[in-house]
Order: C-alpha cells, then sequence, then structure tokens
C-alpha cells in the first residue's frame, strides 16, 4: 500500500510542477496600456548603395506620458527588436535585413583551414502568433514585463534613399 502512495505522491507532485511551469512561461497579454498610441505604421526601407542593406521601420506615436513606463521591445512579422524613443515620442522600431555582405565559407578536408568561418545566426521563434499588420510591445511597468498587441497596423509607400546626394547648384 504505501508503494501506491509513494506512485501517486510523485504523479501529484509532477502534475503541480507542470502546472505551475506552463503558468510562468505564458506571455500575459494586457487589455489595456497605462499610456495612450496614436499613430501605429510600418515602412520598409531599401538602400542606395549596393551594400546599404535594407530593412523595415515601425513607429509607435506615445500620445501620454511614460514617466513610469519603459519602452522595451516589439515583435513584428517573426522578428524582435528593441523600441527606441525618440524626443517627438515615437517609438522606432528597426528591422534590419542581414544582406550587407554575404560571408564566404571556407570548407575543408584541412580541420585548420576552417577556423575562421563565423557561425550562423539562427533566428529565434517569437513567443507570439501575429499576422503580417500586428505586433506586440513590450513594456516595463515597476518590475514587471508587461505585453501589450496592436492590430491593424498601417503599412506605408516602399522608402528608396538615393543612392548618392544630390548636388544642386
Amino acid at each position: 500500500m504505501s508503494y501506491l502512495k509513494k506512485i501517486g505522491f510523485f504523479l501529484m507532485l509532477f502534475f503541480i510542477v507542470i502546472v505551475i511551469s506552463q503558468c510562468s512561461i505564458a506571455q500575459k497579454m494586457q487589455t489595456s496600456l497605462p499610456f495612450l498610441i496614436g499613430d501605429v505604421y510600418y515602412q520598409n526601407w531599401v538602400s542606395g548603395v549596393k551594400e546599404g542593406g535594407s530593412g523595415t521601420n515601425i513607429y509607435i506615436q506615445i500620445v501620454s506620458s511614460t514617466k513610469q513606463i519603459e519602452l522595451d521591445s516589439v515583435y513584428f512579422q517573426g522578428k524582435v527588436t528593441k523600441l527606441e524613443l525618440t524626443n517627438n515620442m515615437i517609438g522606432i522600431g528597426r528591422f534590419n535585413s542581414n544582406t550587407k555582405s554575404k560571408n564566404d565559407i571556407i570548407l575543408s578536408n584541412e580541420p585548420y583551414a576552417e577556423y575562421g568561418n563565423k557561425v550562423p545566426e539562427l533566428i529565434k521563434k517569437i513567443p507570439f502568433d501575429l499576422n503580417e499588420n500586428q505586433c506586440v510591445i513590450s513594456y516595463k511597468e515597476g518590475n514587471q514585463i508587461k505585453y501589450f498587441k496592436i492590430d491593424n497596423i498601417r503599412k506605408k509607400e516602399l522608402l528608396a534613399y538615393p543612392s548618392s546626394p544630390n548636388n544642386k547648384e
């Protein structure tokens, strides 16, 4: 009989540990923000020079003061980046494409010939299921990190930077 009690105790303990760990892992989405946001849009951009790169910037206008709040990150289109807050209260998330330079990989049967190869960066899966026009912002309120989902983000026209400055005289 004591053998069955021990098995029951361990099964119950295992169940409690699983339930508690699942609760702590889940990202709890807030239903409202402690500050007001205005216009939210994103804009793809390309550089005018050959290896200048490309990317996407997301802009979040902050309408009310965020003195007790610290903006942290934005999750958008399968990626995450830090939010920068400008002086005119706009949070900007910059997602750069890594097309600037192609790293040559040395393949050889000599073990020391491959020493200079860089390890490829793995893309981390974000913990949210988002559509193309949705993002999640994270912010710190006190010591807690909180999350808020923004829907219906507008897409602005592609911003193509010129290849060289115009010299008008």
